[in-house]
């Protein structure tokens, strides 16, 4: 297994640049035809000419003369091109059938796709495969009418007609400039479910959604989620559609979530289609997120996008964004604001300090697949929001005018983005730099004090080293600060001139202290408000303290992490009593702030989320030497501890949700009103079987009355999964029995058997393995059923090592036909030296074994290698 690693500091600008591509798809019976003309030009006298590719090659001619080339690992070269502007004539042959990797051009249940970011282009052509090589496109596809009806590529459609032979042709254009990348080509037996939307200036664009005709019924939320998106970036960023026609094509062979290719949208079907018997309202809320998100990749990616795939946070991160901001405009700014973080404390922060640990703007890769991570995505959501935290929304919208008057139509870099920020508004960015080639997260140890009526809060900064690099700068970064007094009210104070009940103070160095005048009482200090740095905050909080901001705090955020701390304390507290074989605490303190929670009169999603305990992947995230199975039991022990105390309030309170969500308009149809009430029982339902593990005969009893919509069927499924009864098998085969025809339902069922903690779990899923619904070479059905086992605490991290072995073995299986699948599921291995010492010796054995396999992909190489060094 050969590496090549690319680096950052090697960029260049591309020797030869294309003005237009030209491609003819020819697709026949068992392989298809490609013909591609490019209009190019030399940039750099005497540079060779190479092009990227691993397609077979039938032909290759320059200004319609054979020249000599040489071919070599994907690479073909032409010593000595010509000067100036020449076209290159290349045809190549795909068999779209036999592409299991699922990049490229592929066949999924008949029909085909493509799938071209970050390097798929080069196995349909050859082509300089990078992004800063921008050309016009025009595409025509030939096929069978019969068999392919529907024909599609990017742009809009200028042709079209039909052959003698029962074949038919389609020819699109796309008016702008774009990397290869972002080529799209469907071509199948689909149907179209259209709409319009009448953009600010008045055009009428297209909406169509390609599907399988027994899908179609499920696009209208998709749809209208559209719909919102291209209405809210009008509204919220000033931008609107540039073509004729949106189109989304629903795919269930699918690496990615989607696929934001001009104009022709791919997605996943998990993420496009959605209806209220198979999908929950988390998926309807994802589905909403992930259309919007590809939408706004038309300005944020398409339009502007990334010099180079260093760069890939300029695109990604920003429009991750403007998709959670959309997204917090639609529903609960408070829930989906805690959803953001709760993500990233879960995924990213281990990725921060793992052995994967890297920048926003990574220094180097083996294979770019690998670099699609939440530290390019969410964390890089986490730094463009705190540009906007430091200019406010003025400020960020003046910022992001001047970047797309200097770069639309442009190629740039994570730098042109910060300085029209910081020239937009005269901000000094400089330091911010650092945020973009530093990994690591951030630990803030804060202290404050009262003094002379001045609250003086003191921060010390520290970046802790990552495998890249063991000394690191202090980083520039926004804490937002406010006060509360001792009898819960918000305090005023004056900083920098101002006086007010919160203010942004500016972190630059390792220490700096804050002077918050006028404060004539003793205060508690609520701080990161609204999450204002992706950092690790430590602050002496006593217990009352952090009781008085639960109940008081009037940011959001800053009060649900008051419980948050309470409930990770309660955690510690039981491993260490555990650990020294000590009675478990009783944690009074905590049970009576969580008695104030559910007495309160709140949004009952947000009451939902303050009564959810940190996931053990969170409570871990920053420990060391630990066994995972002590954590879990302790975890396990402070959630029986809450049930059992507050069993009559849980009980009361699910009813009271019942009956305000079918108080609401269309009450099992998905909305936010109802989805809260929604949440808050669910939530109530795993205390109540928690507490009451024969509550499962009456759930059983009464589940086709209780189960009106996915939801509730999702609800008391995870709350029974778990129960030794027999009656849970009953309910899992029924639910299974229900939805067998239903692909992303059965989704959800590979997940309820993966993710039980039952000890019969893992015979479970071995039959699962051989369920015929069940597809190793389906990205969706791996990830529910493999993917899910291994967030399975107890089983996944057995003591025998038997859930690592069984990671590995799907771990090689599936890396002989799709890499991209096999290294994400490698990345469970991340925290391999974070364990304590027999678990680590058990993880690294199965690591050393999948290191060994003789055509081990480089994707999947990586990421174990990496691990393992």
């Amino acid at each position: 297994m050969s590496k090549t690693v690319h680096y950052l500091k090697d960029y260049q600008a591309p020797a030869h640049s294309v003005s237009r591509t030209d491609l003819t798809f020819d697709i026949q019976e068992s392989h298809t035809d490609i013909t591609a003309r490019l209009a190019m030009r030399g940039e750099r006298a005497g540079a060779p000419l190479v092009l990227d590719g691993t397609a077979e090659l039938i032909s290759f001619k320059i200004n319609g003369e054979d020249v000599p080339y040489t071919l070599d690992n994907g690479r073909l070269t032409v010593a000595a091109p010509p000067e100036g502007e020449f076209a290159v004539d290349i045809r190549t042959c795909v068999k779209p059938s036999e592409n299991k990797t699922l990049m490229g051009l592929y066949e999924s249940g008949g029909n085909l796709y493509t799938q071209c970011e970050p390097e798929g282009f080069r196995k349909i052509t050859f082509y300089p495969d990078r992004p800063d090589v921008m050309a016009r496109f025009s595409t025509t596809i030939i096929a069978d009418e019969k068999r392919y009806p529907v024909l599609l590529s990017n742009g809009n459609k200028v042709g079209g007609g039909r052959f003698s032979d029962g074949r038919h042709w389609a020819k699109w254009e796309d008016p702008f400039k774009k990397p290869c990348y972002l080529f799209a080509l469907v071509a199948g037996d689909l149907v179209c479910t259209a709409d319009r939307f009448l953009t600010r200036s008045g055009r009428s664009v297209a909406i169509e959604f390609f599907t399988r005709k027994e899908d179609a019924i499920k696009v209208r939320f998709g749809i209208e989620s559209l719909k919102h998106a291209m209405k809210w970036d009008e509204t919220r960023f000033g931008l609107e559609y540039d073509l004729d026609v949106y189109m989304v094509v629903a795919v269930g062979d699918f690496n990615m979530g989607a696929m934001e290719n001009k104009g022709l949208n791919i997605f996943n079907t998990a993420c496009v289609l959605a209806d209220s018997r198979t999908a929950t309202d988390a998926d309807f809320e994802r589905v909403e997120g992930v259309i919007a998100h590809e939408y706004f990749h038309n300005w944020t990616g398409n339009r502007v996008t990334c010099r180079d795939w260093f760069q890939l946070s300029l695109k990604e991160g920003l429009t991750v964004f403007r998709d959670q901001e959309f997204s917090a405009d639609r529903a609960s700014r408070a829930v989906r604001r805690i959803e953001n973080v709760s993500r990233l404390r879960a995924f990213q922060f281990p990725e921060d300090a793992g052995p994967m640990a890297h920048p926003v703007r990574p220094a180097s890769y083996e294979d770019m697949n690998n670099f699609y991570t939440m530290t390019v995505y969410e964390k890089g959501a986490e730094v463009v929001r705190m540009y906007h935290t430091f200019l406010s929304e003025a400020g960020f919208q003046d910022g992001m005018k001047l970047y797309f008057q200097r770069h639309d139509g442009q190629a740039v870099t994570c730098d042109d983005f910060r300085a029209a920020m910081a020239d937009a508004d005269g901000f000094d960015f400089n330091r911010f730099a650092l945020w973009y080639s530093q990994a690591g997260t951030p630990v803030l140890d804060v202290s404050g004090r009262l003094k002379d009526e001045n609250f003086v809060l003191n921060v010390k900064q520290t970046v802790p080293p990552t495998p890249d690099m063991a000394a690191k700068q202090p980083m520039q970064m926004p804490l937002k600060t406010g006060l509360i007094g001792r009898d819960g009210a918000s305090l005023e104070f004056e900083y920098q001139g101002k006086r007010g009940r919160e203010a942004v103070l500016m972190l630059t160095e390792a220490e700096q202290e804050f002077v918050l005048g006028g404060v004539a009482q003793d205060a508690v200090p609520s701080l990161l408000r609204g999450f204002s740095a992706p950092v690790r905050l430590n602050y002496a909080y006593t217990d009352a303290e952090l009781a008085l901001l639960l109940a008081h705090d009037p940011d959001p955020f800053a009060r649900w992490e008051a419980g948050q701390t309470l409930l990770r304390r309660a955690v510690s507290a039981n491993i260490a009593a555990a650990a020294e074989n000590r009675p478990l605490p009783d944690h009074a303190a905590l049970l009576e702030a969580l008695g104030h929670v559910l007495a309160a009169d709140i949004d009952p999603a947000y009451k939902a989320v303050l009564l959810a305990v940190p996931p053990e992947a969170e409570l871990w995230s920053d420990m060391e030497n630990f066994d995972p199975l002590a954590v879990h039991r302790a975890r396990k022990a402070l959630l029986d501890l809450i049930a059992a105390r507050f069993l009559n309030e849980f009980h009361a309170l699910n009813q009271t949700a019942r009956e305000r969500e079918e108080a609401c308009p269309n009450p099992y149809e998905y909305a936010p009103e109802p989805a809260g009430w929604r949440a808050l029982r669910n939530v109530c339902r795993a205390f109540i079987l928690r507490a009451d593990p024969a509550h499962i005969e009456l759930a059983a009893r009464n589940y086709g009355a209780m189960a009106h919509n996915m939801t509730h069927e999702w609800g008391i499924m995870s709350a029974v999964n778990s129960n030794p009864s027999p009656l849970r098998d009953e309910l899992l085969a029924r639910f299974g029995a229900k939805f067998a025809a239903d692909p992303l339902a059965m989704d959800k069922y590979f997940v309820l058997t993966a993710s039980s903690r039952r000890a019969d779990t893992p015979a479970q899923i071995q039959a699962a393995l051989r369920h015929p619904q069940y597809n190793a070479q389906n990205p969706n059905k791996v990830r529910a059923l493999i993917g899910a086992f291994a967030r399975n605490v107890p089983h996944f991290h057995a003591a025998d090592g038997a859930g690592y072995r069984f990671l590995a073995d799907k771990i090689i299986e599936t890396d002989r036909f799709n890499p991209s699948l096999a290294a994400g599921l490698a990345r469970a291995f991340n925290l391999c030296r974070r364990l304590e010492p027999q678990r680590q010796k058990l993880m690294q054995a199965e690591l050393q074994r999948i290191a060994a396999v003789a055509d081990l992909s480089a994707e999947t190489g990586e990421i174990v290698g990496k691990i393992l060094a």
